[in-house]
């Protein structure tokens, strides 16, 4: 007999090989403390114009163990642009499907890598769902790498230099959606 386990839990992300050389983040935290670029991977950059919301951009970072991001960038998508996002959310909770933090890269690889590159504990959500949407334009999001979160007294994920971005309200943000269940599957 053969058992499926979410393909979500076999999550990792690609891309960060593209990734340019770093900016200057405009965080608030000391860049020792963040790892990876706020810069944009090569293939999505002509999407994007760099601009300046510090409102925003407060709103995307976080403290120490308290996940969000550790760095961060603003950027706004162009008129013209057409940039796939990706979430994975919790079904039992059906107004995480457009929360706030998204991925450029389509998850595949083990849940426990994704876990950890994005800082999701256990308690936010199972990611037992999937959704792919595109940016409308003109969207402002902050791109930025992932601030430690503190998710029990065994469990704390360490700052991490995937990128992920944040959409204020990515309900009124995203356009063309196509939702995805988990299926099991045993490796």
């Amino acid at each position: 007999m053969r058992i499926l386990l979410p393909s979500l839990l076999f999550m990792s992300l690609t891309g960060c090989s593209s990734l340019t050389p770093s900016q200057e983040s405009t965080s608030t935290h000391p860049p020792t403390e963040c790892k990876g670029s706020v810069a944009l991977p090569t293939n999505i950059a002509a999407n994007f114009e760099a601009i300046e919301d510090q409102a925003l951009l407060e709103s995307a970072l976080g403290e120490p163990e308290q996940g969000k991001l550790c760095q961060g960038q603003v950027y706004e998508s162009r008129q013209t642009a057409e940039v796939v996002i990706f979430r994975a959310w919790n079904s039992t909770n059906p107004n995480s499907q457009f929360g706030q933090w998204w991925a450029f890269d389509k998850p595949n690889g083990k849940v426990s890598a994704y876990r950890s590159n994005y800082e999701i504990c256990y308690q936010w959500s199972p990611l037992d769902k999937l959704v792919r949407c595109t940016l409308k334009p003109g969207t402002k999001v902050v791109v930025g790498n992932g601030q430690s979160a503190k998710c029990s007294e065994y469990l704390t994920y360490d700052v991490s230099e995937t990128q992920q971005i944040y959409i204020s309200d990515a309900a009124n943000l995203v356009t063309n959606c196509s939702e995805y269940d988990a299926m099991l599957s045993w490796q």
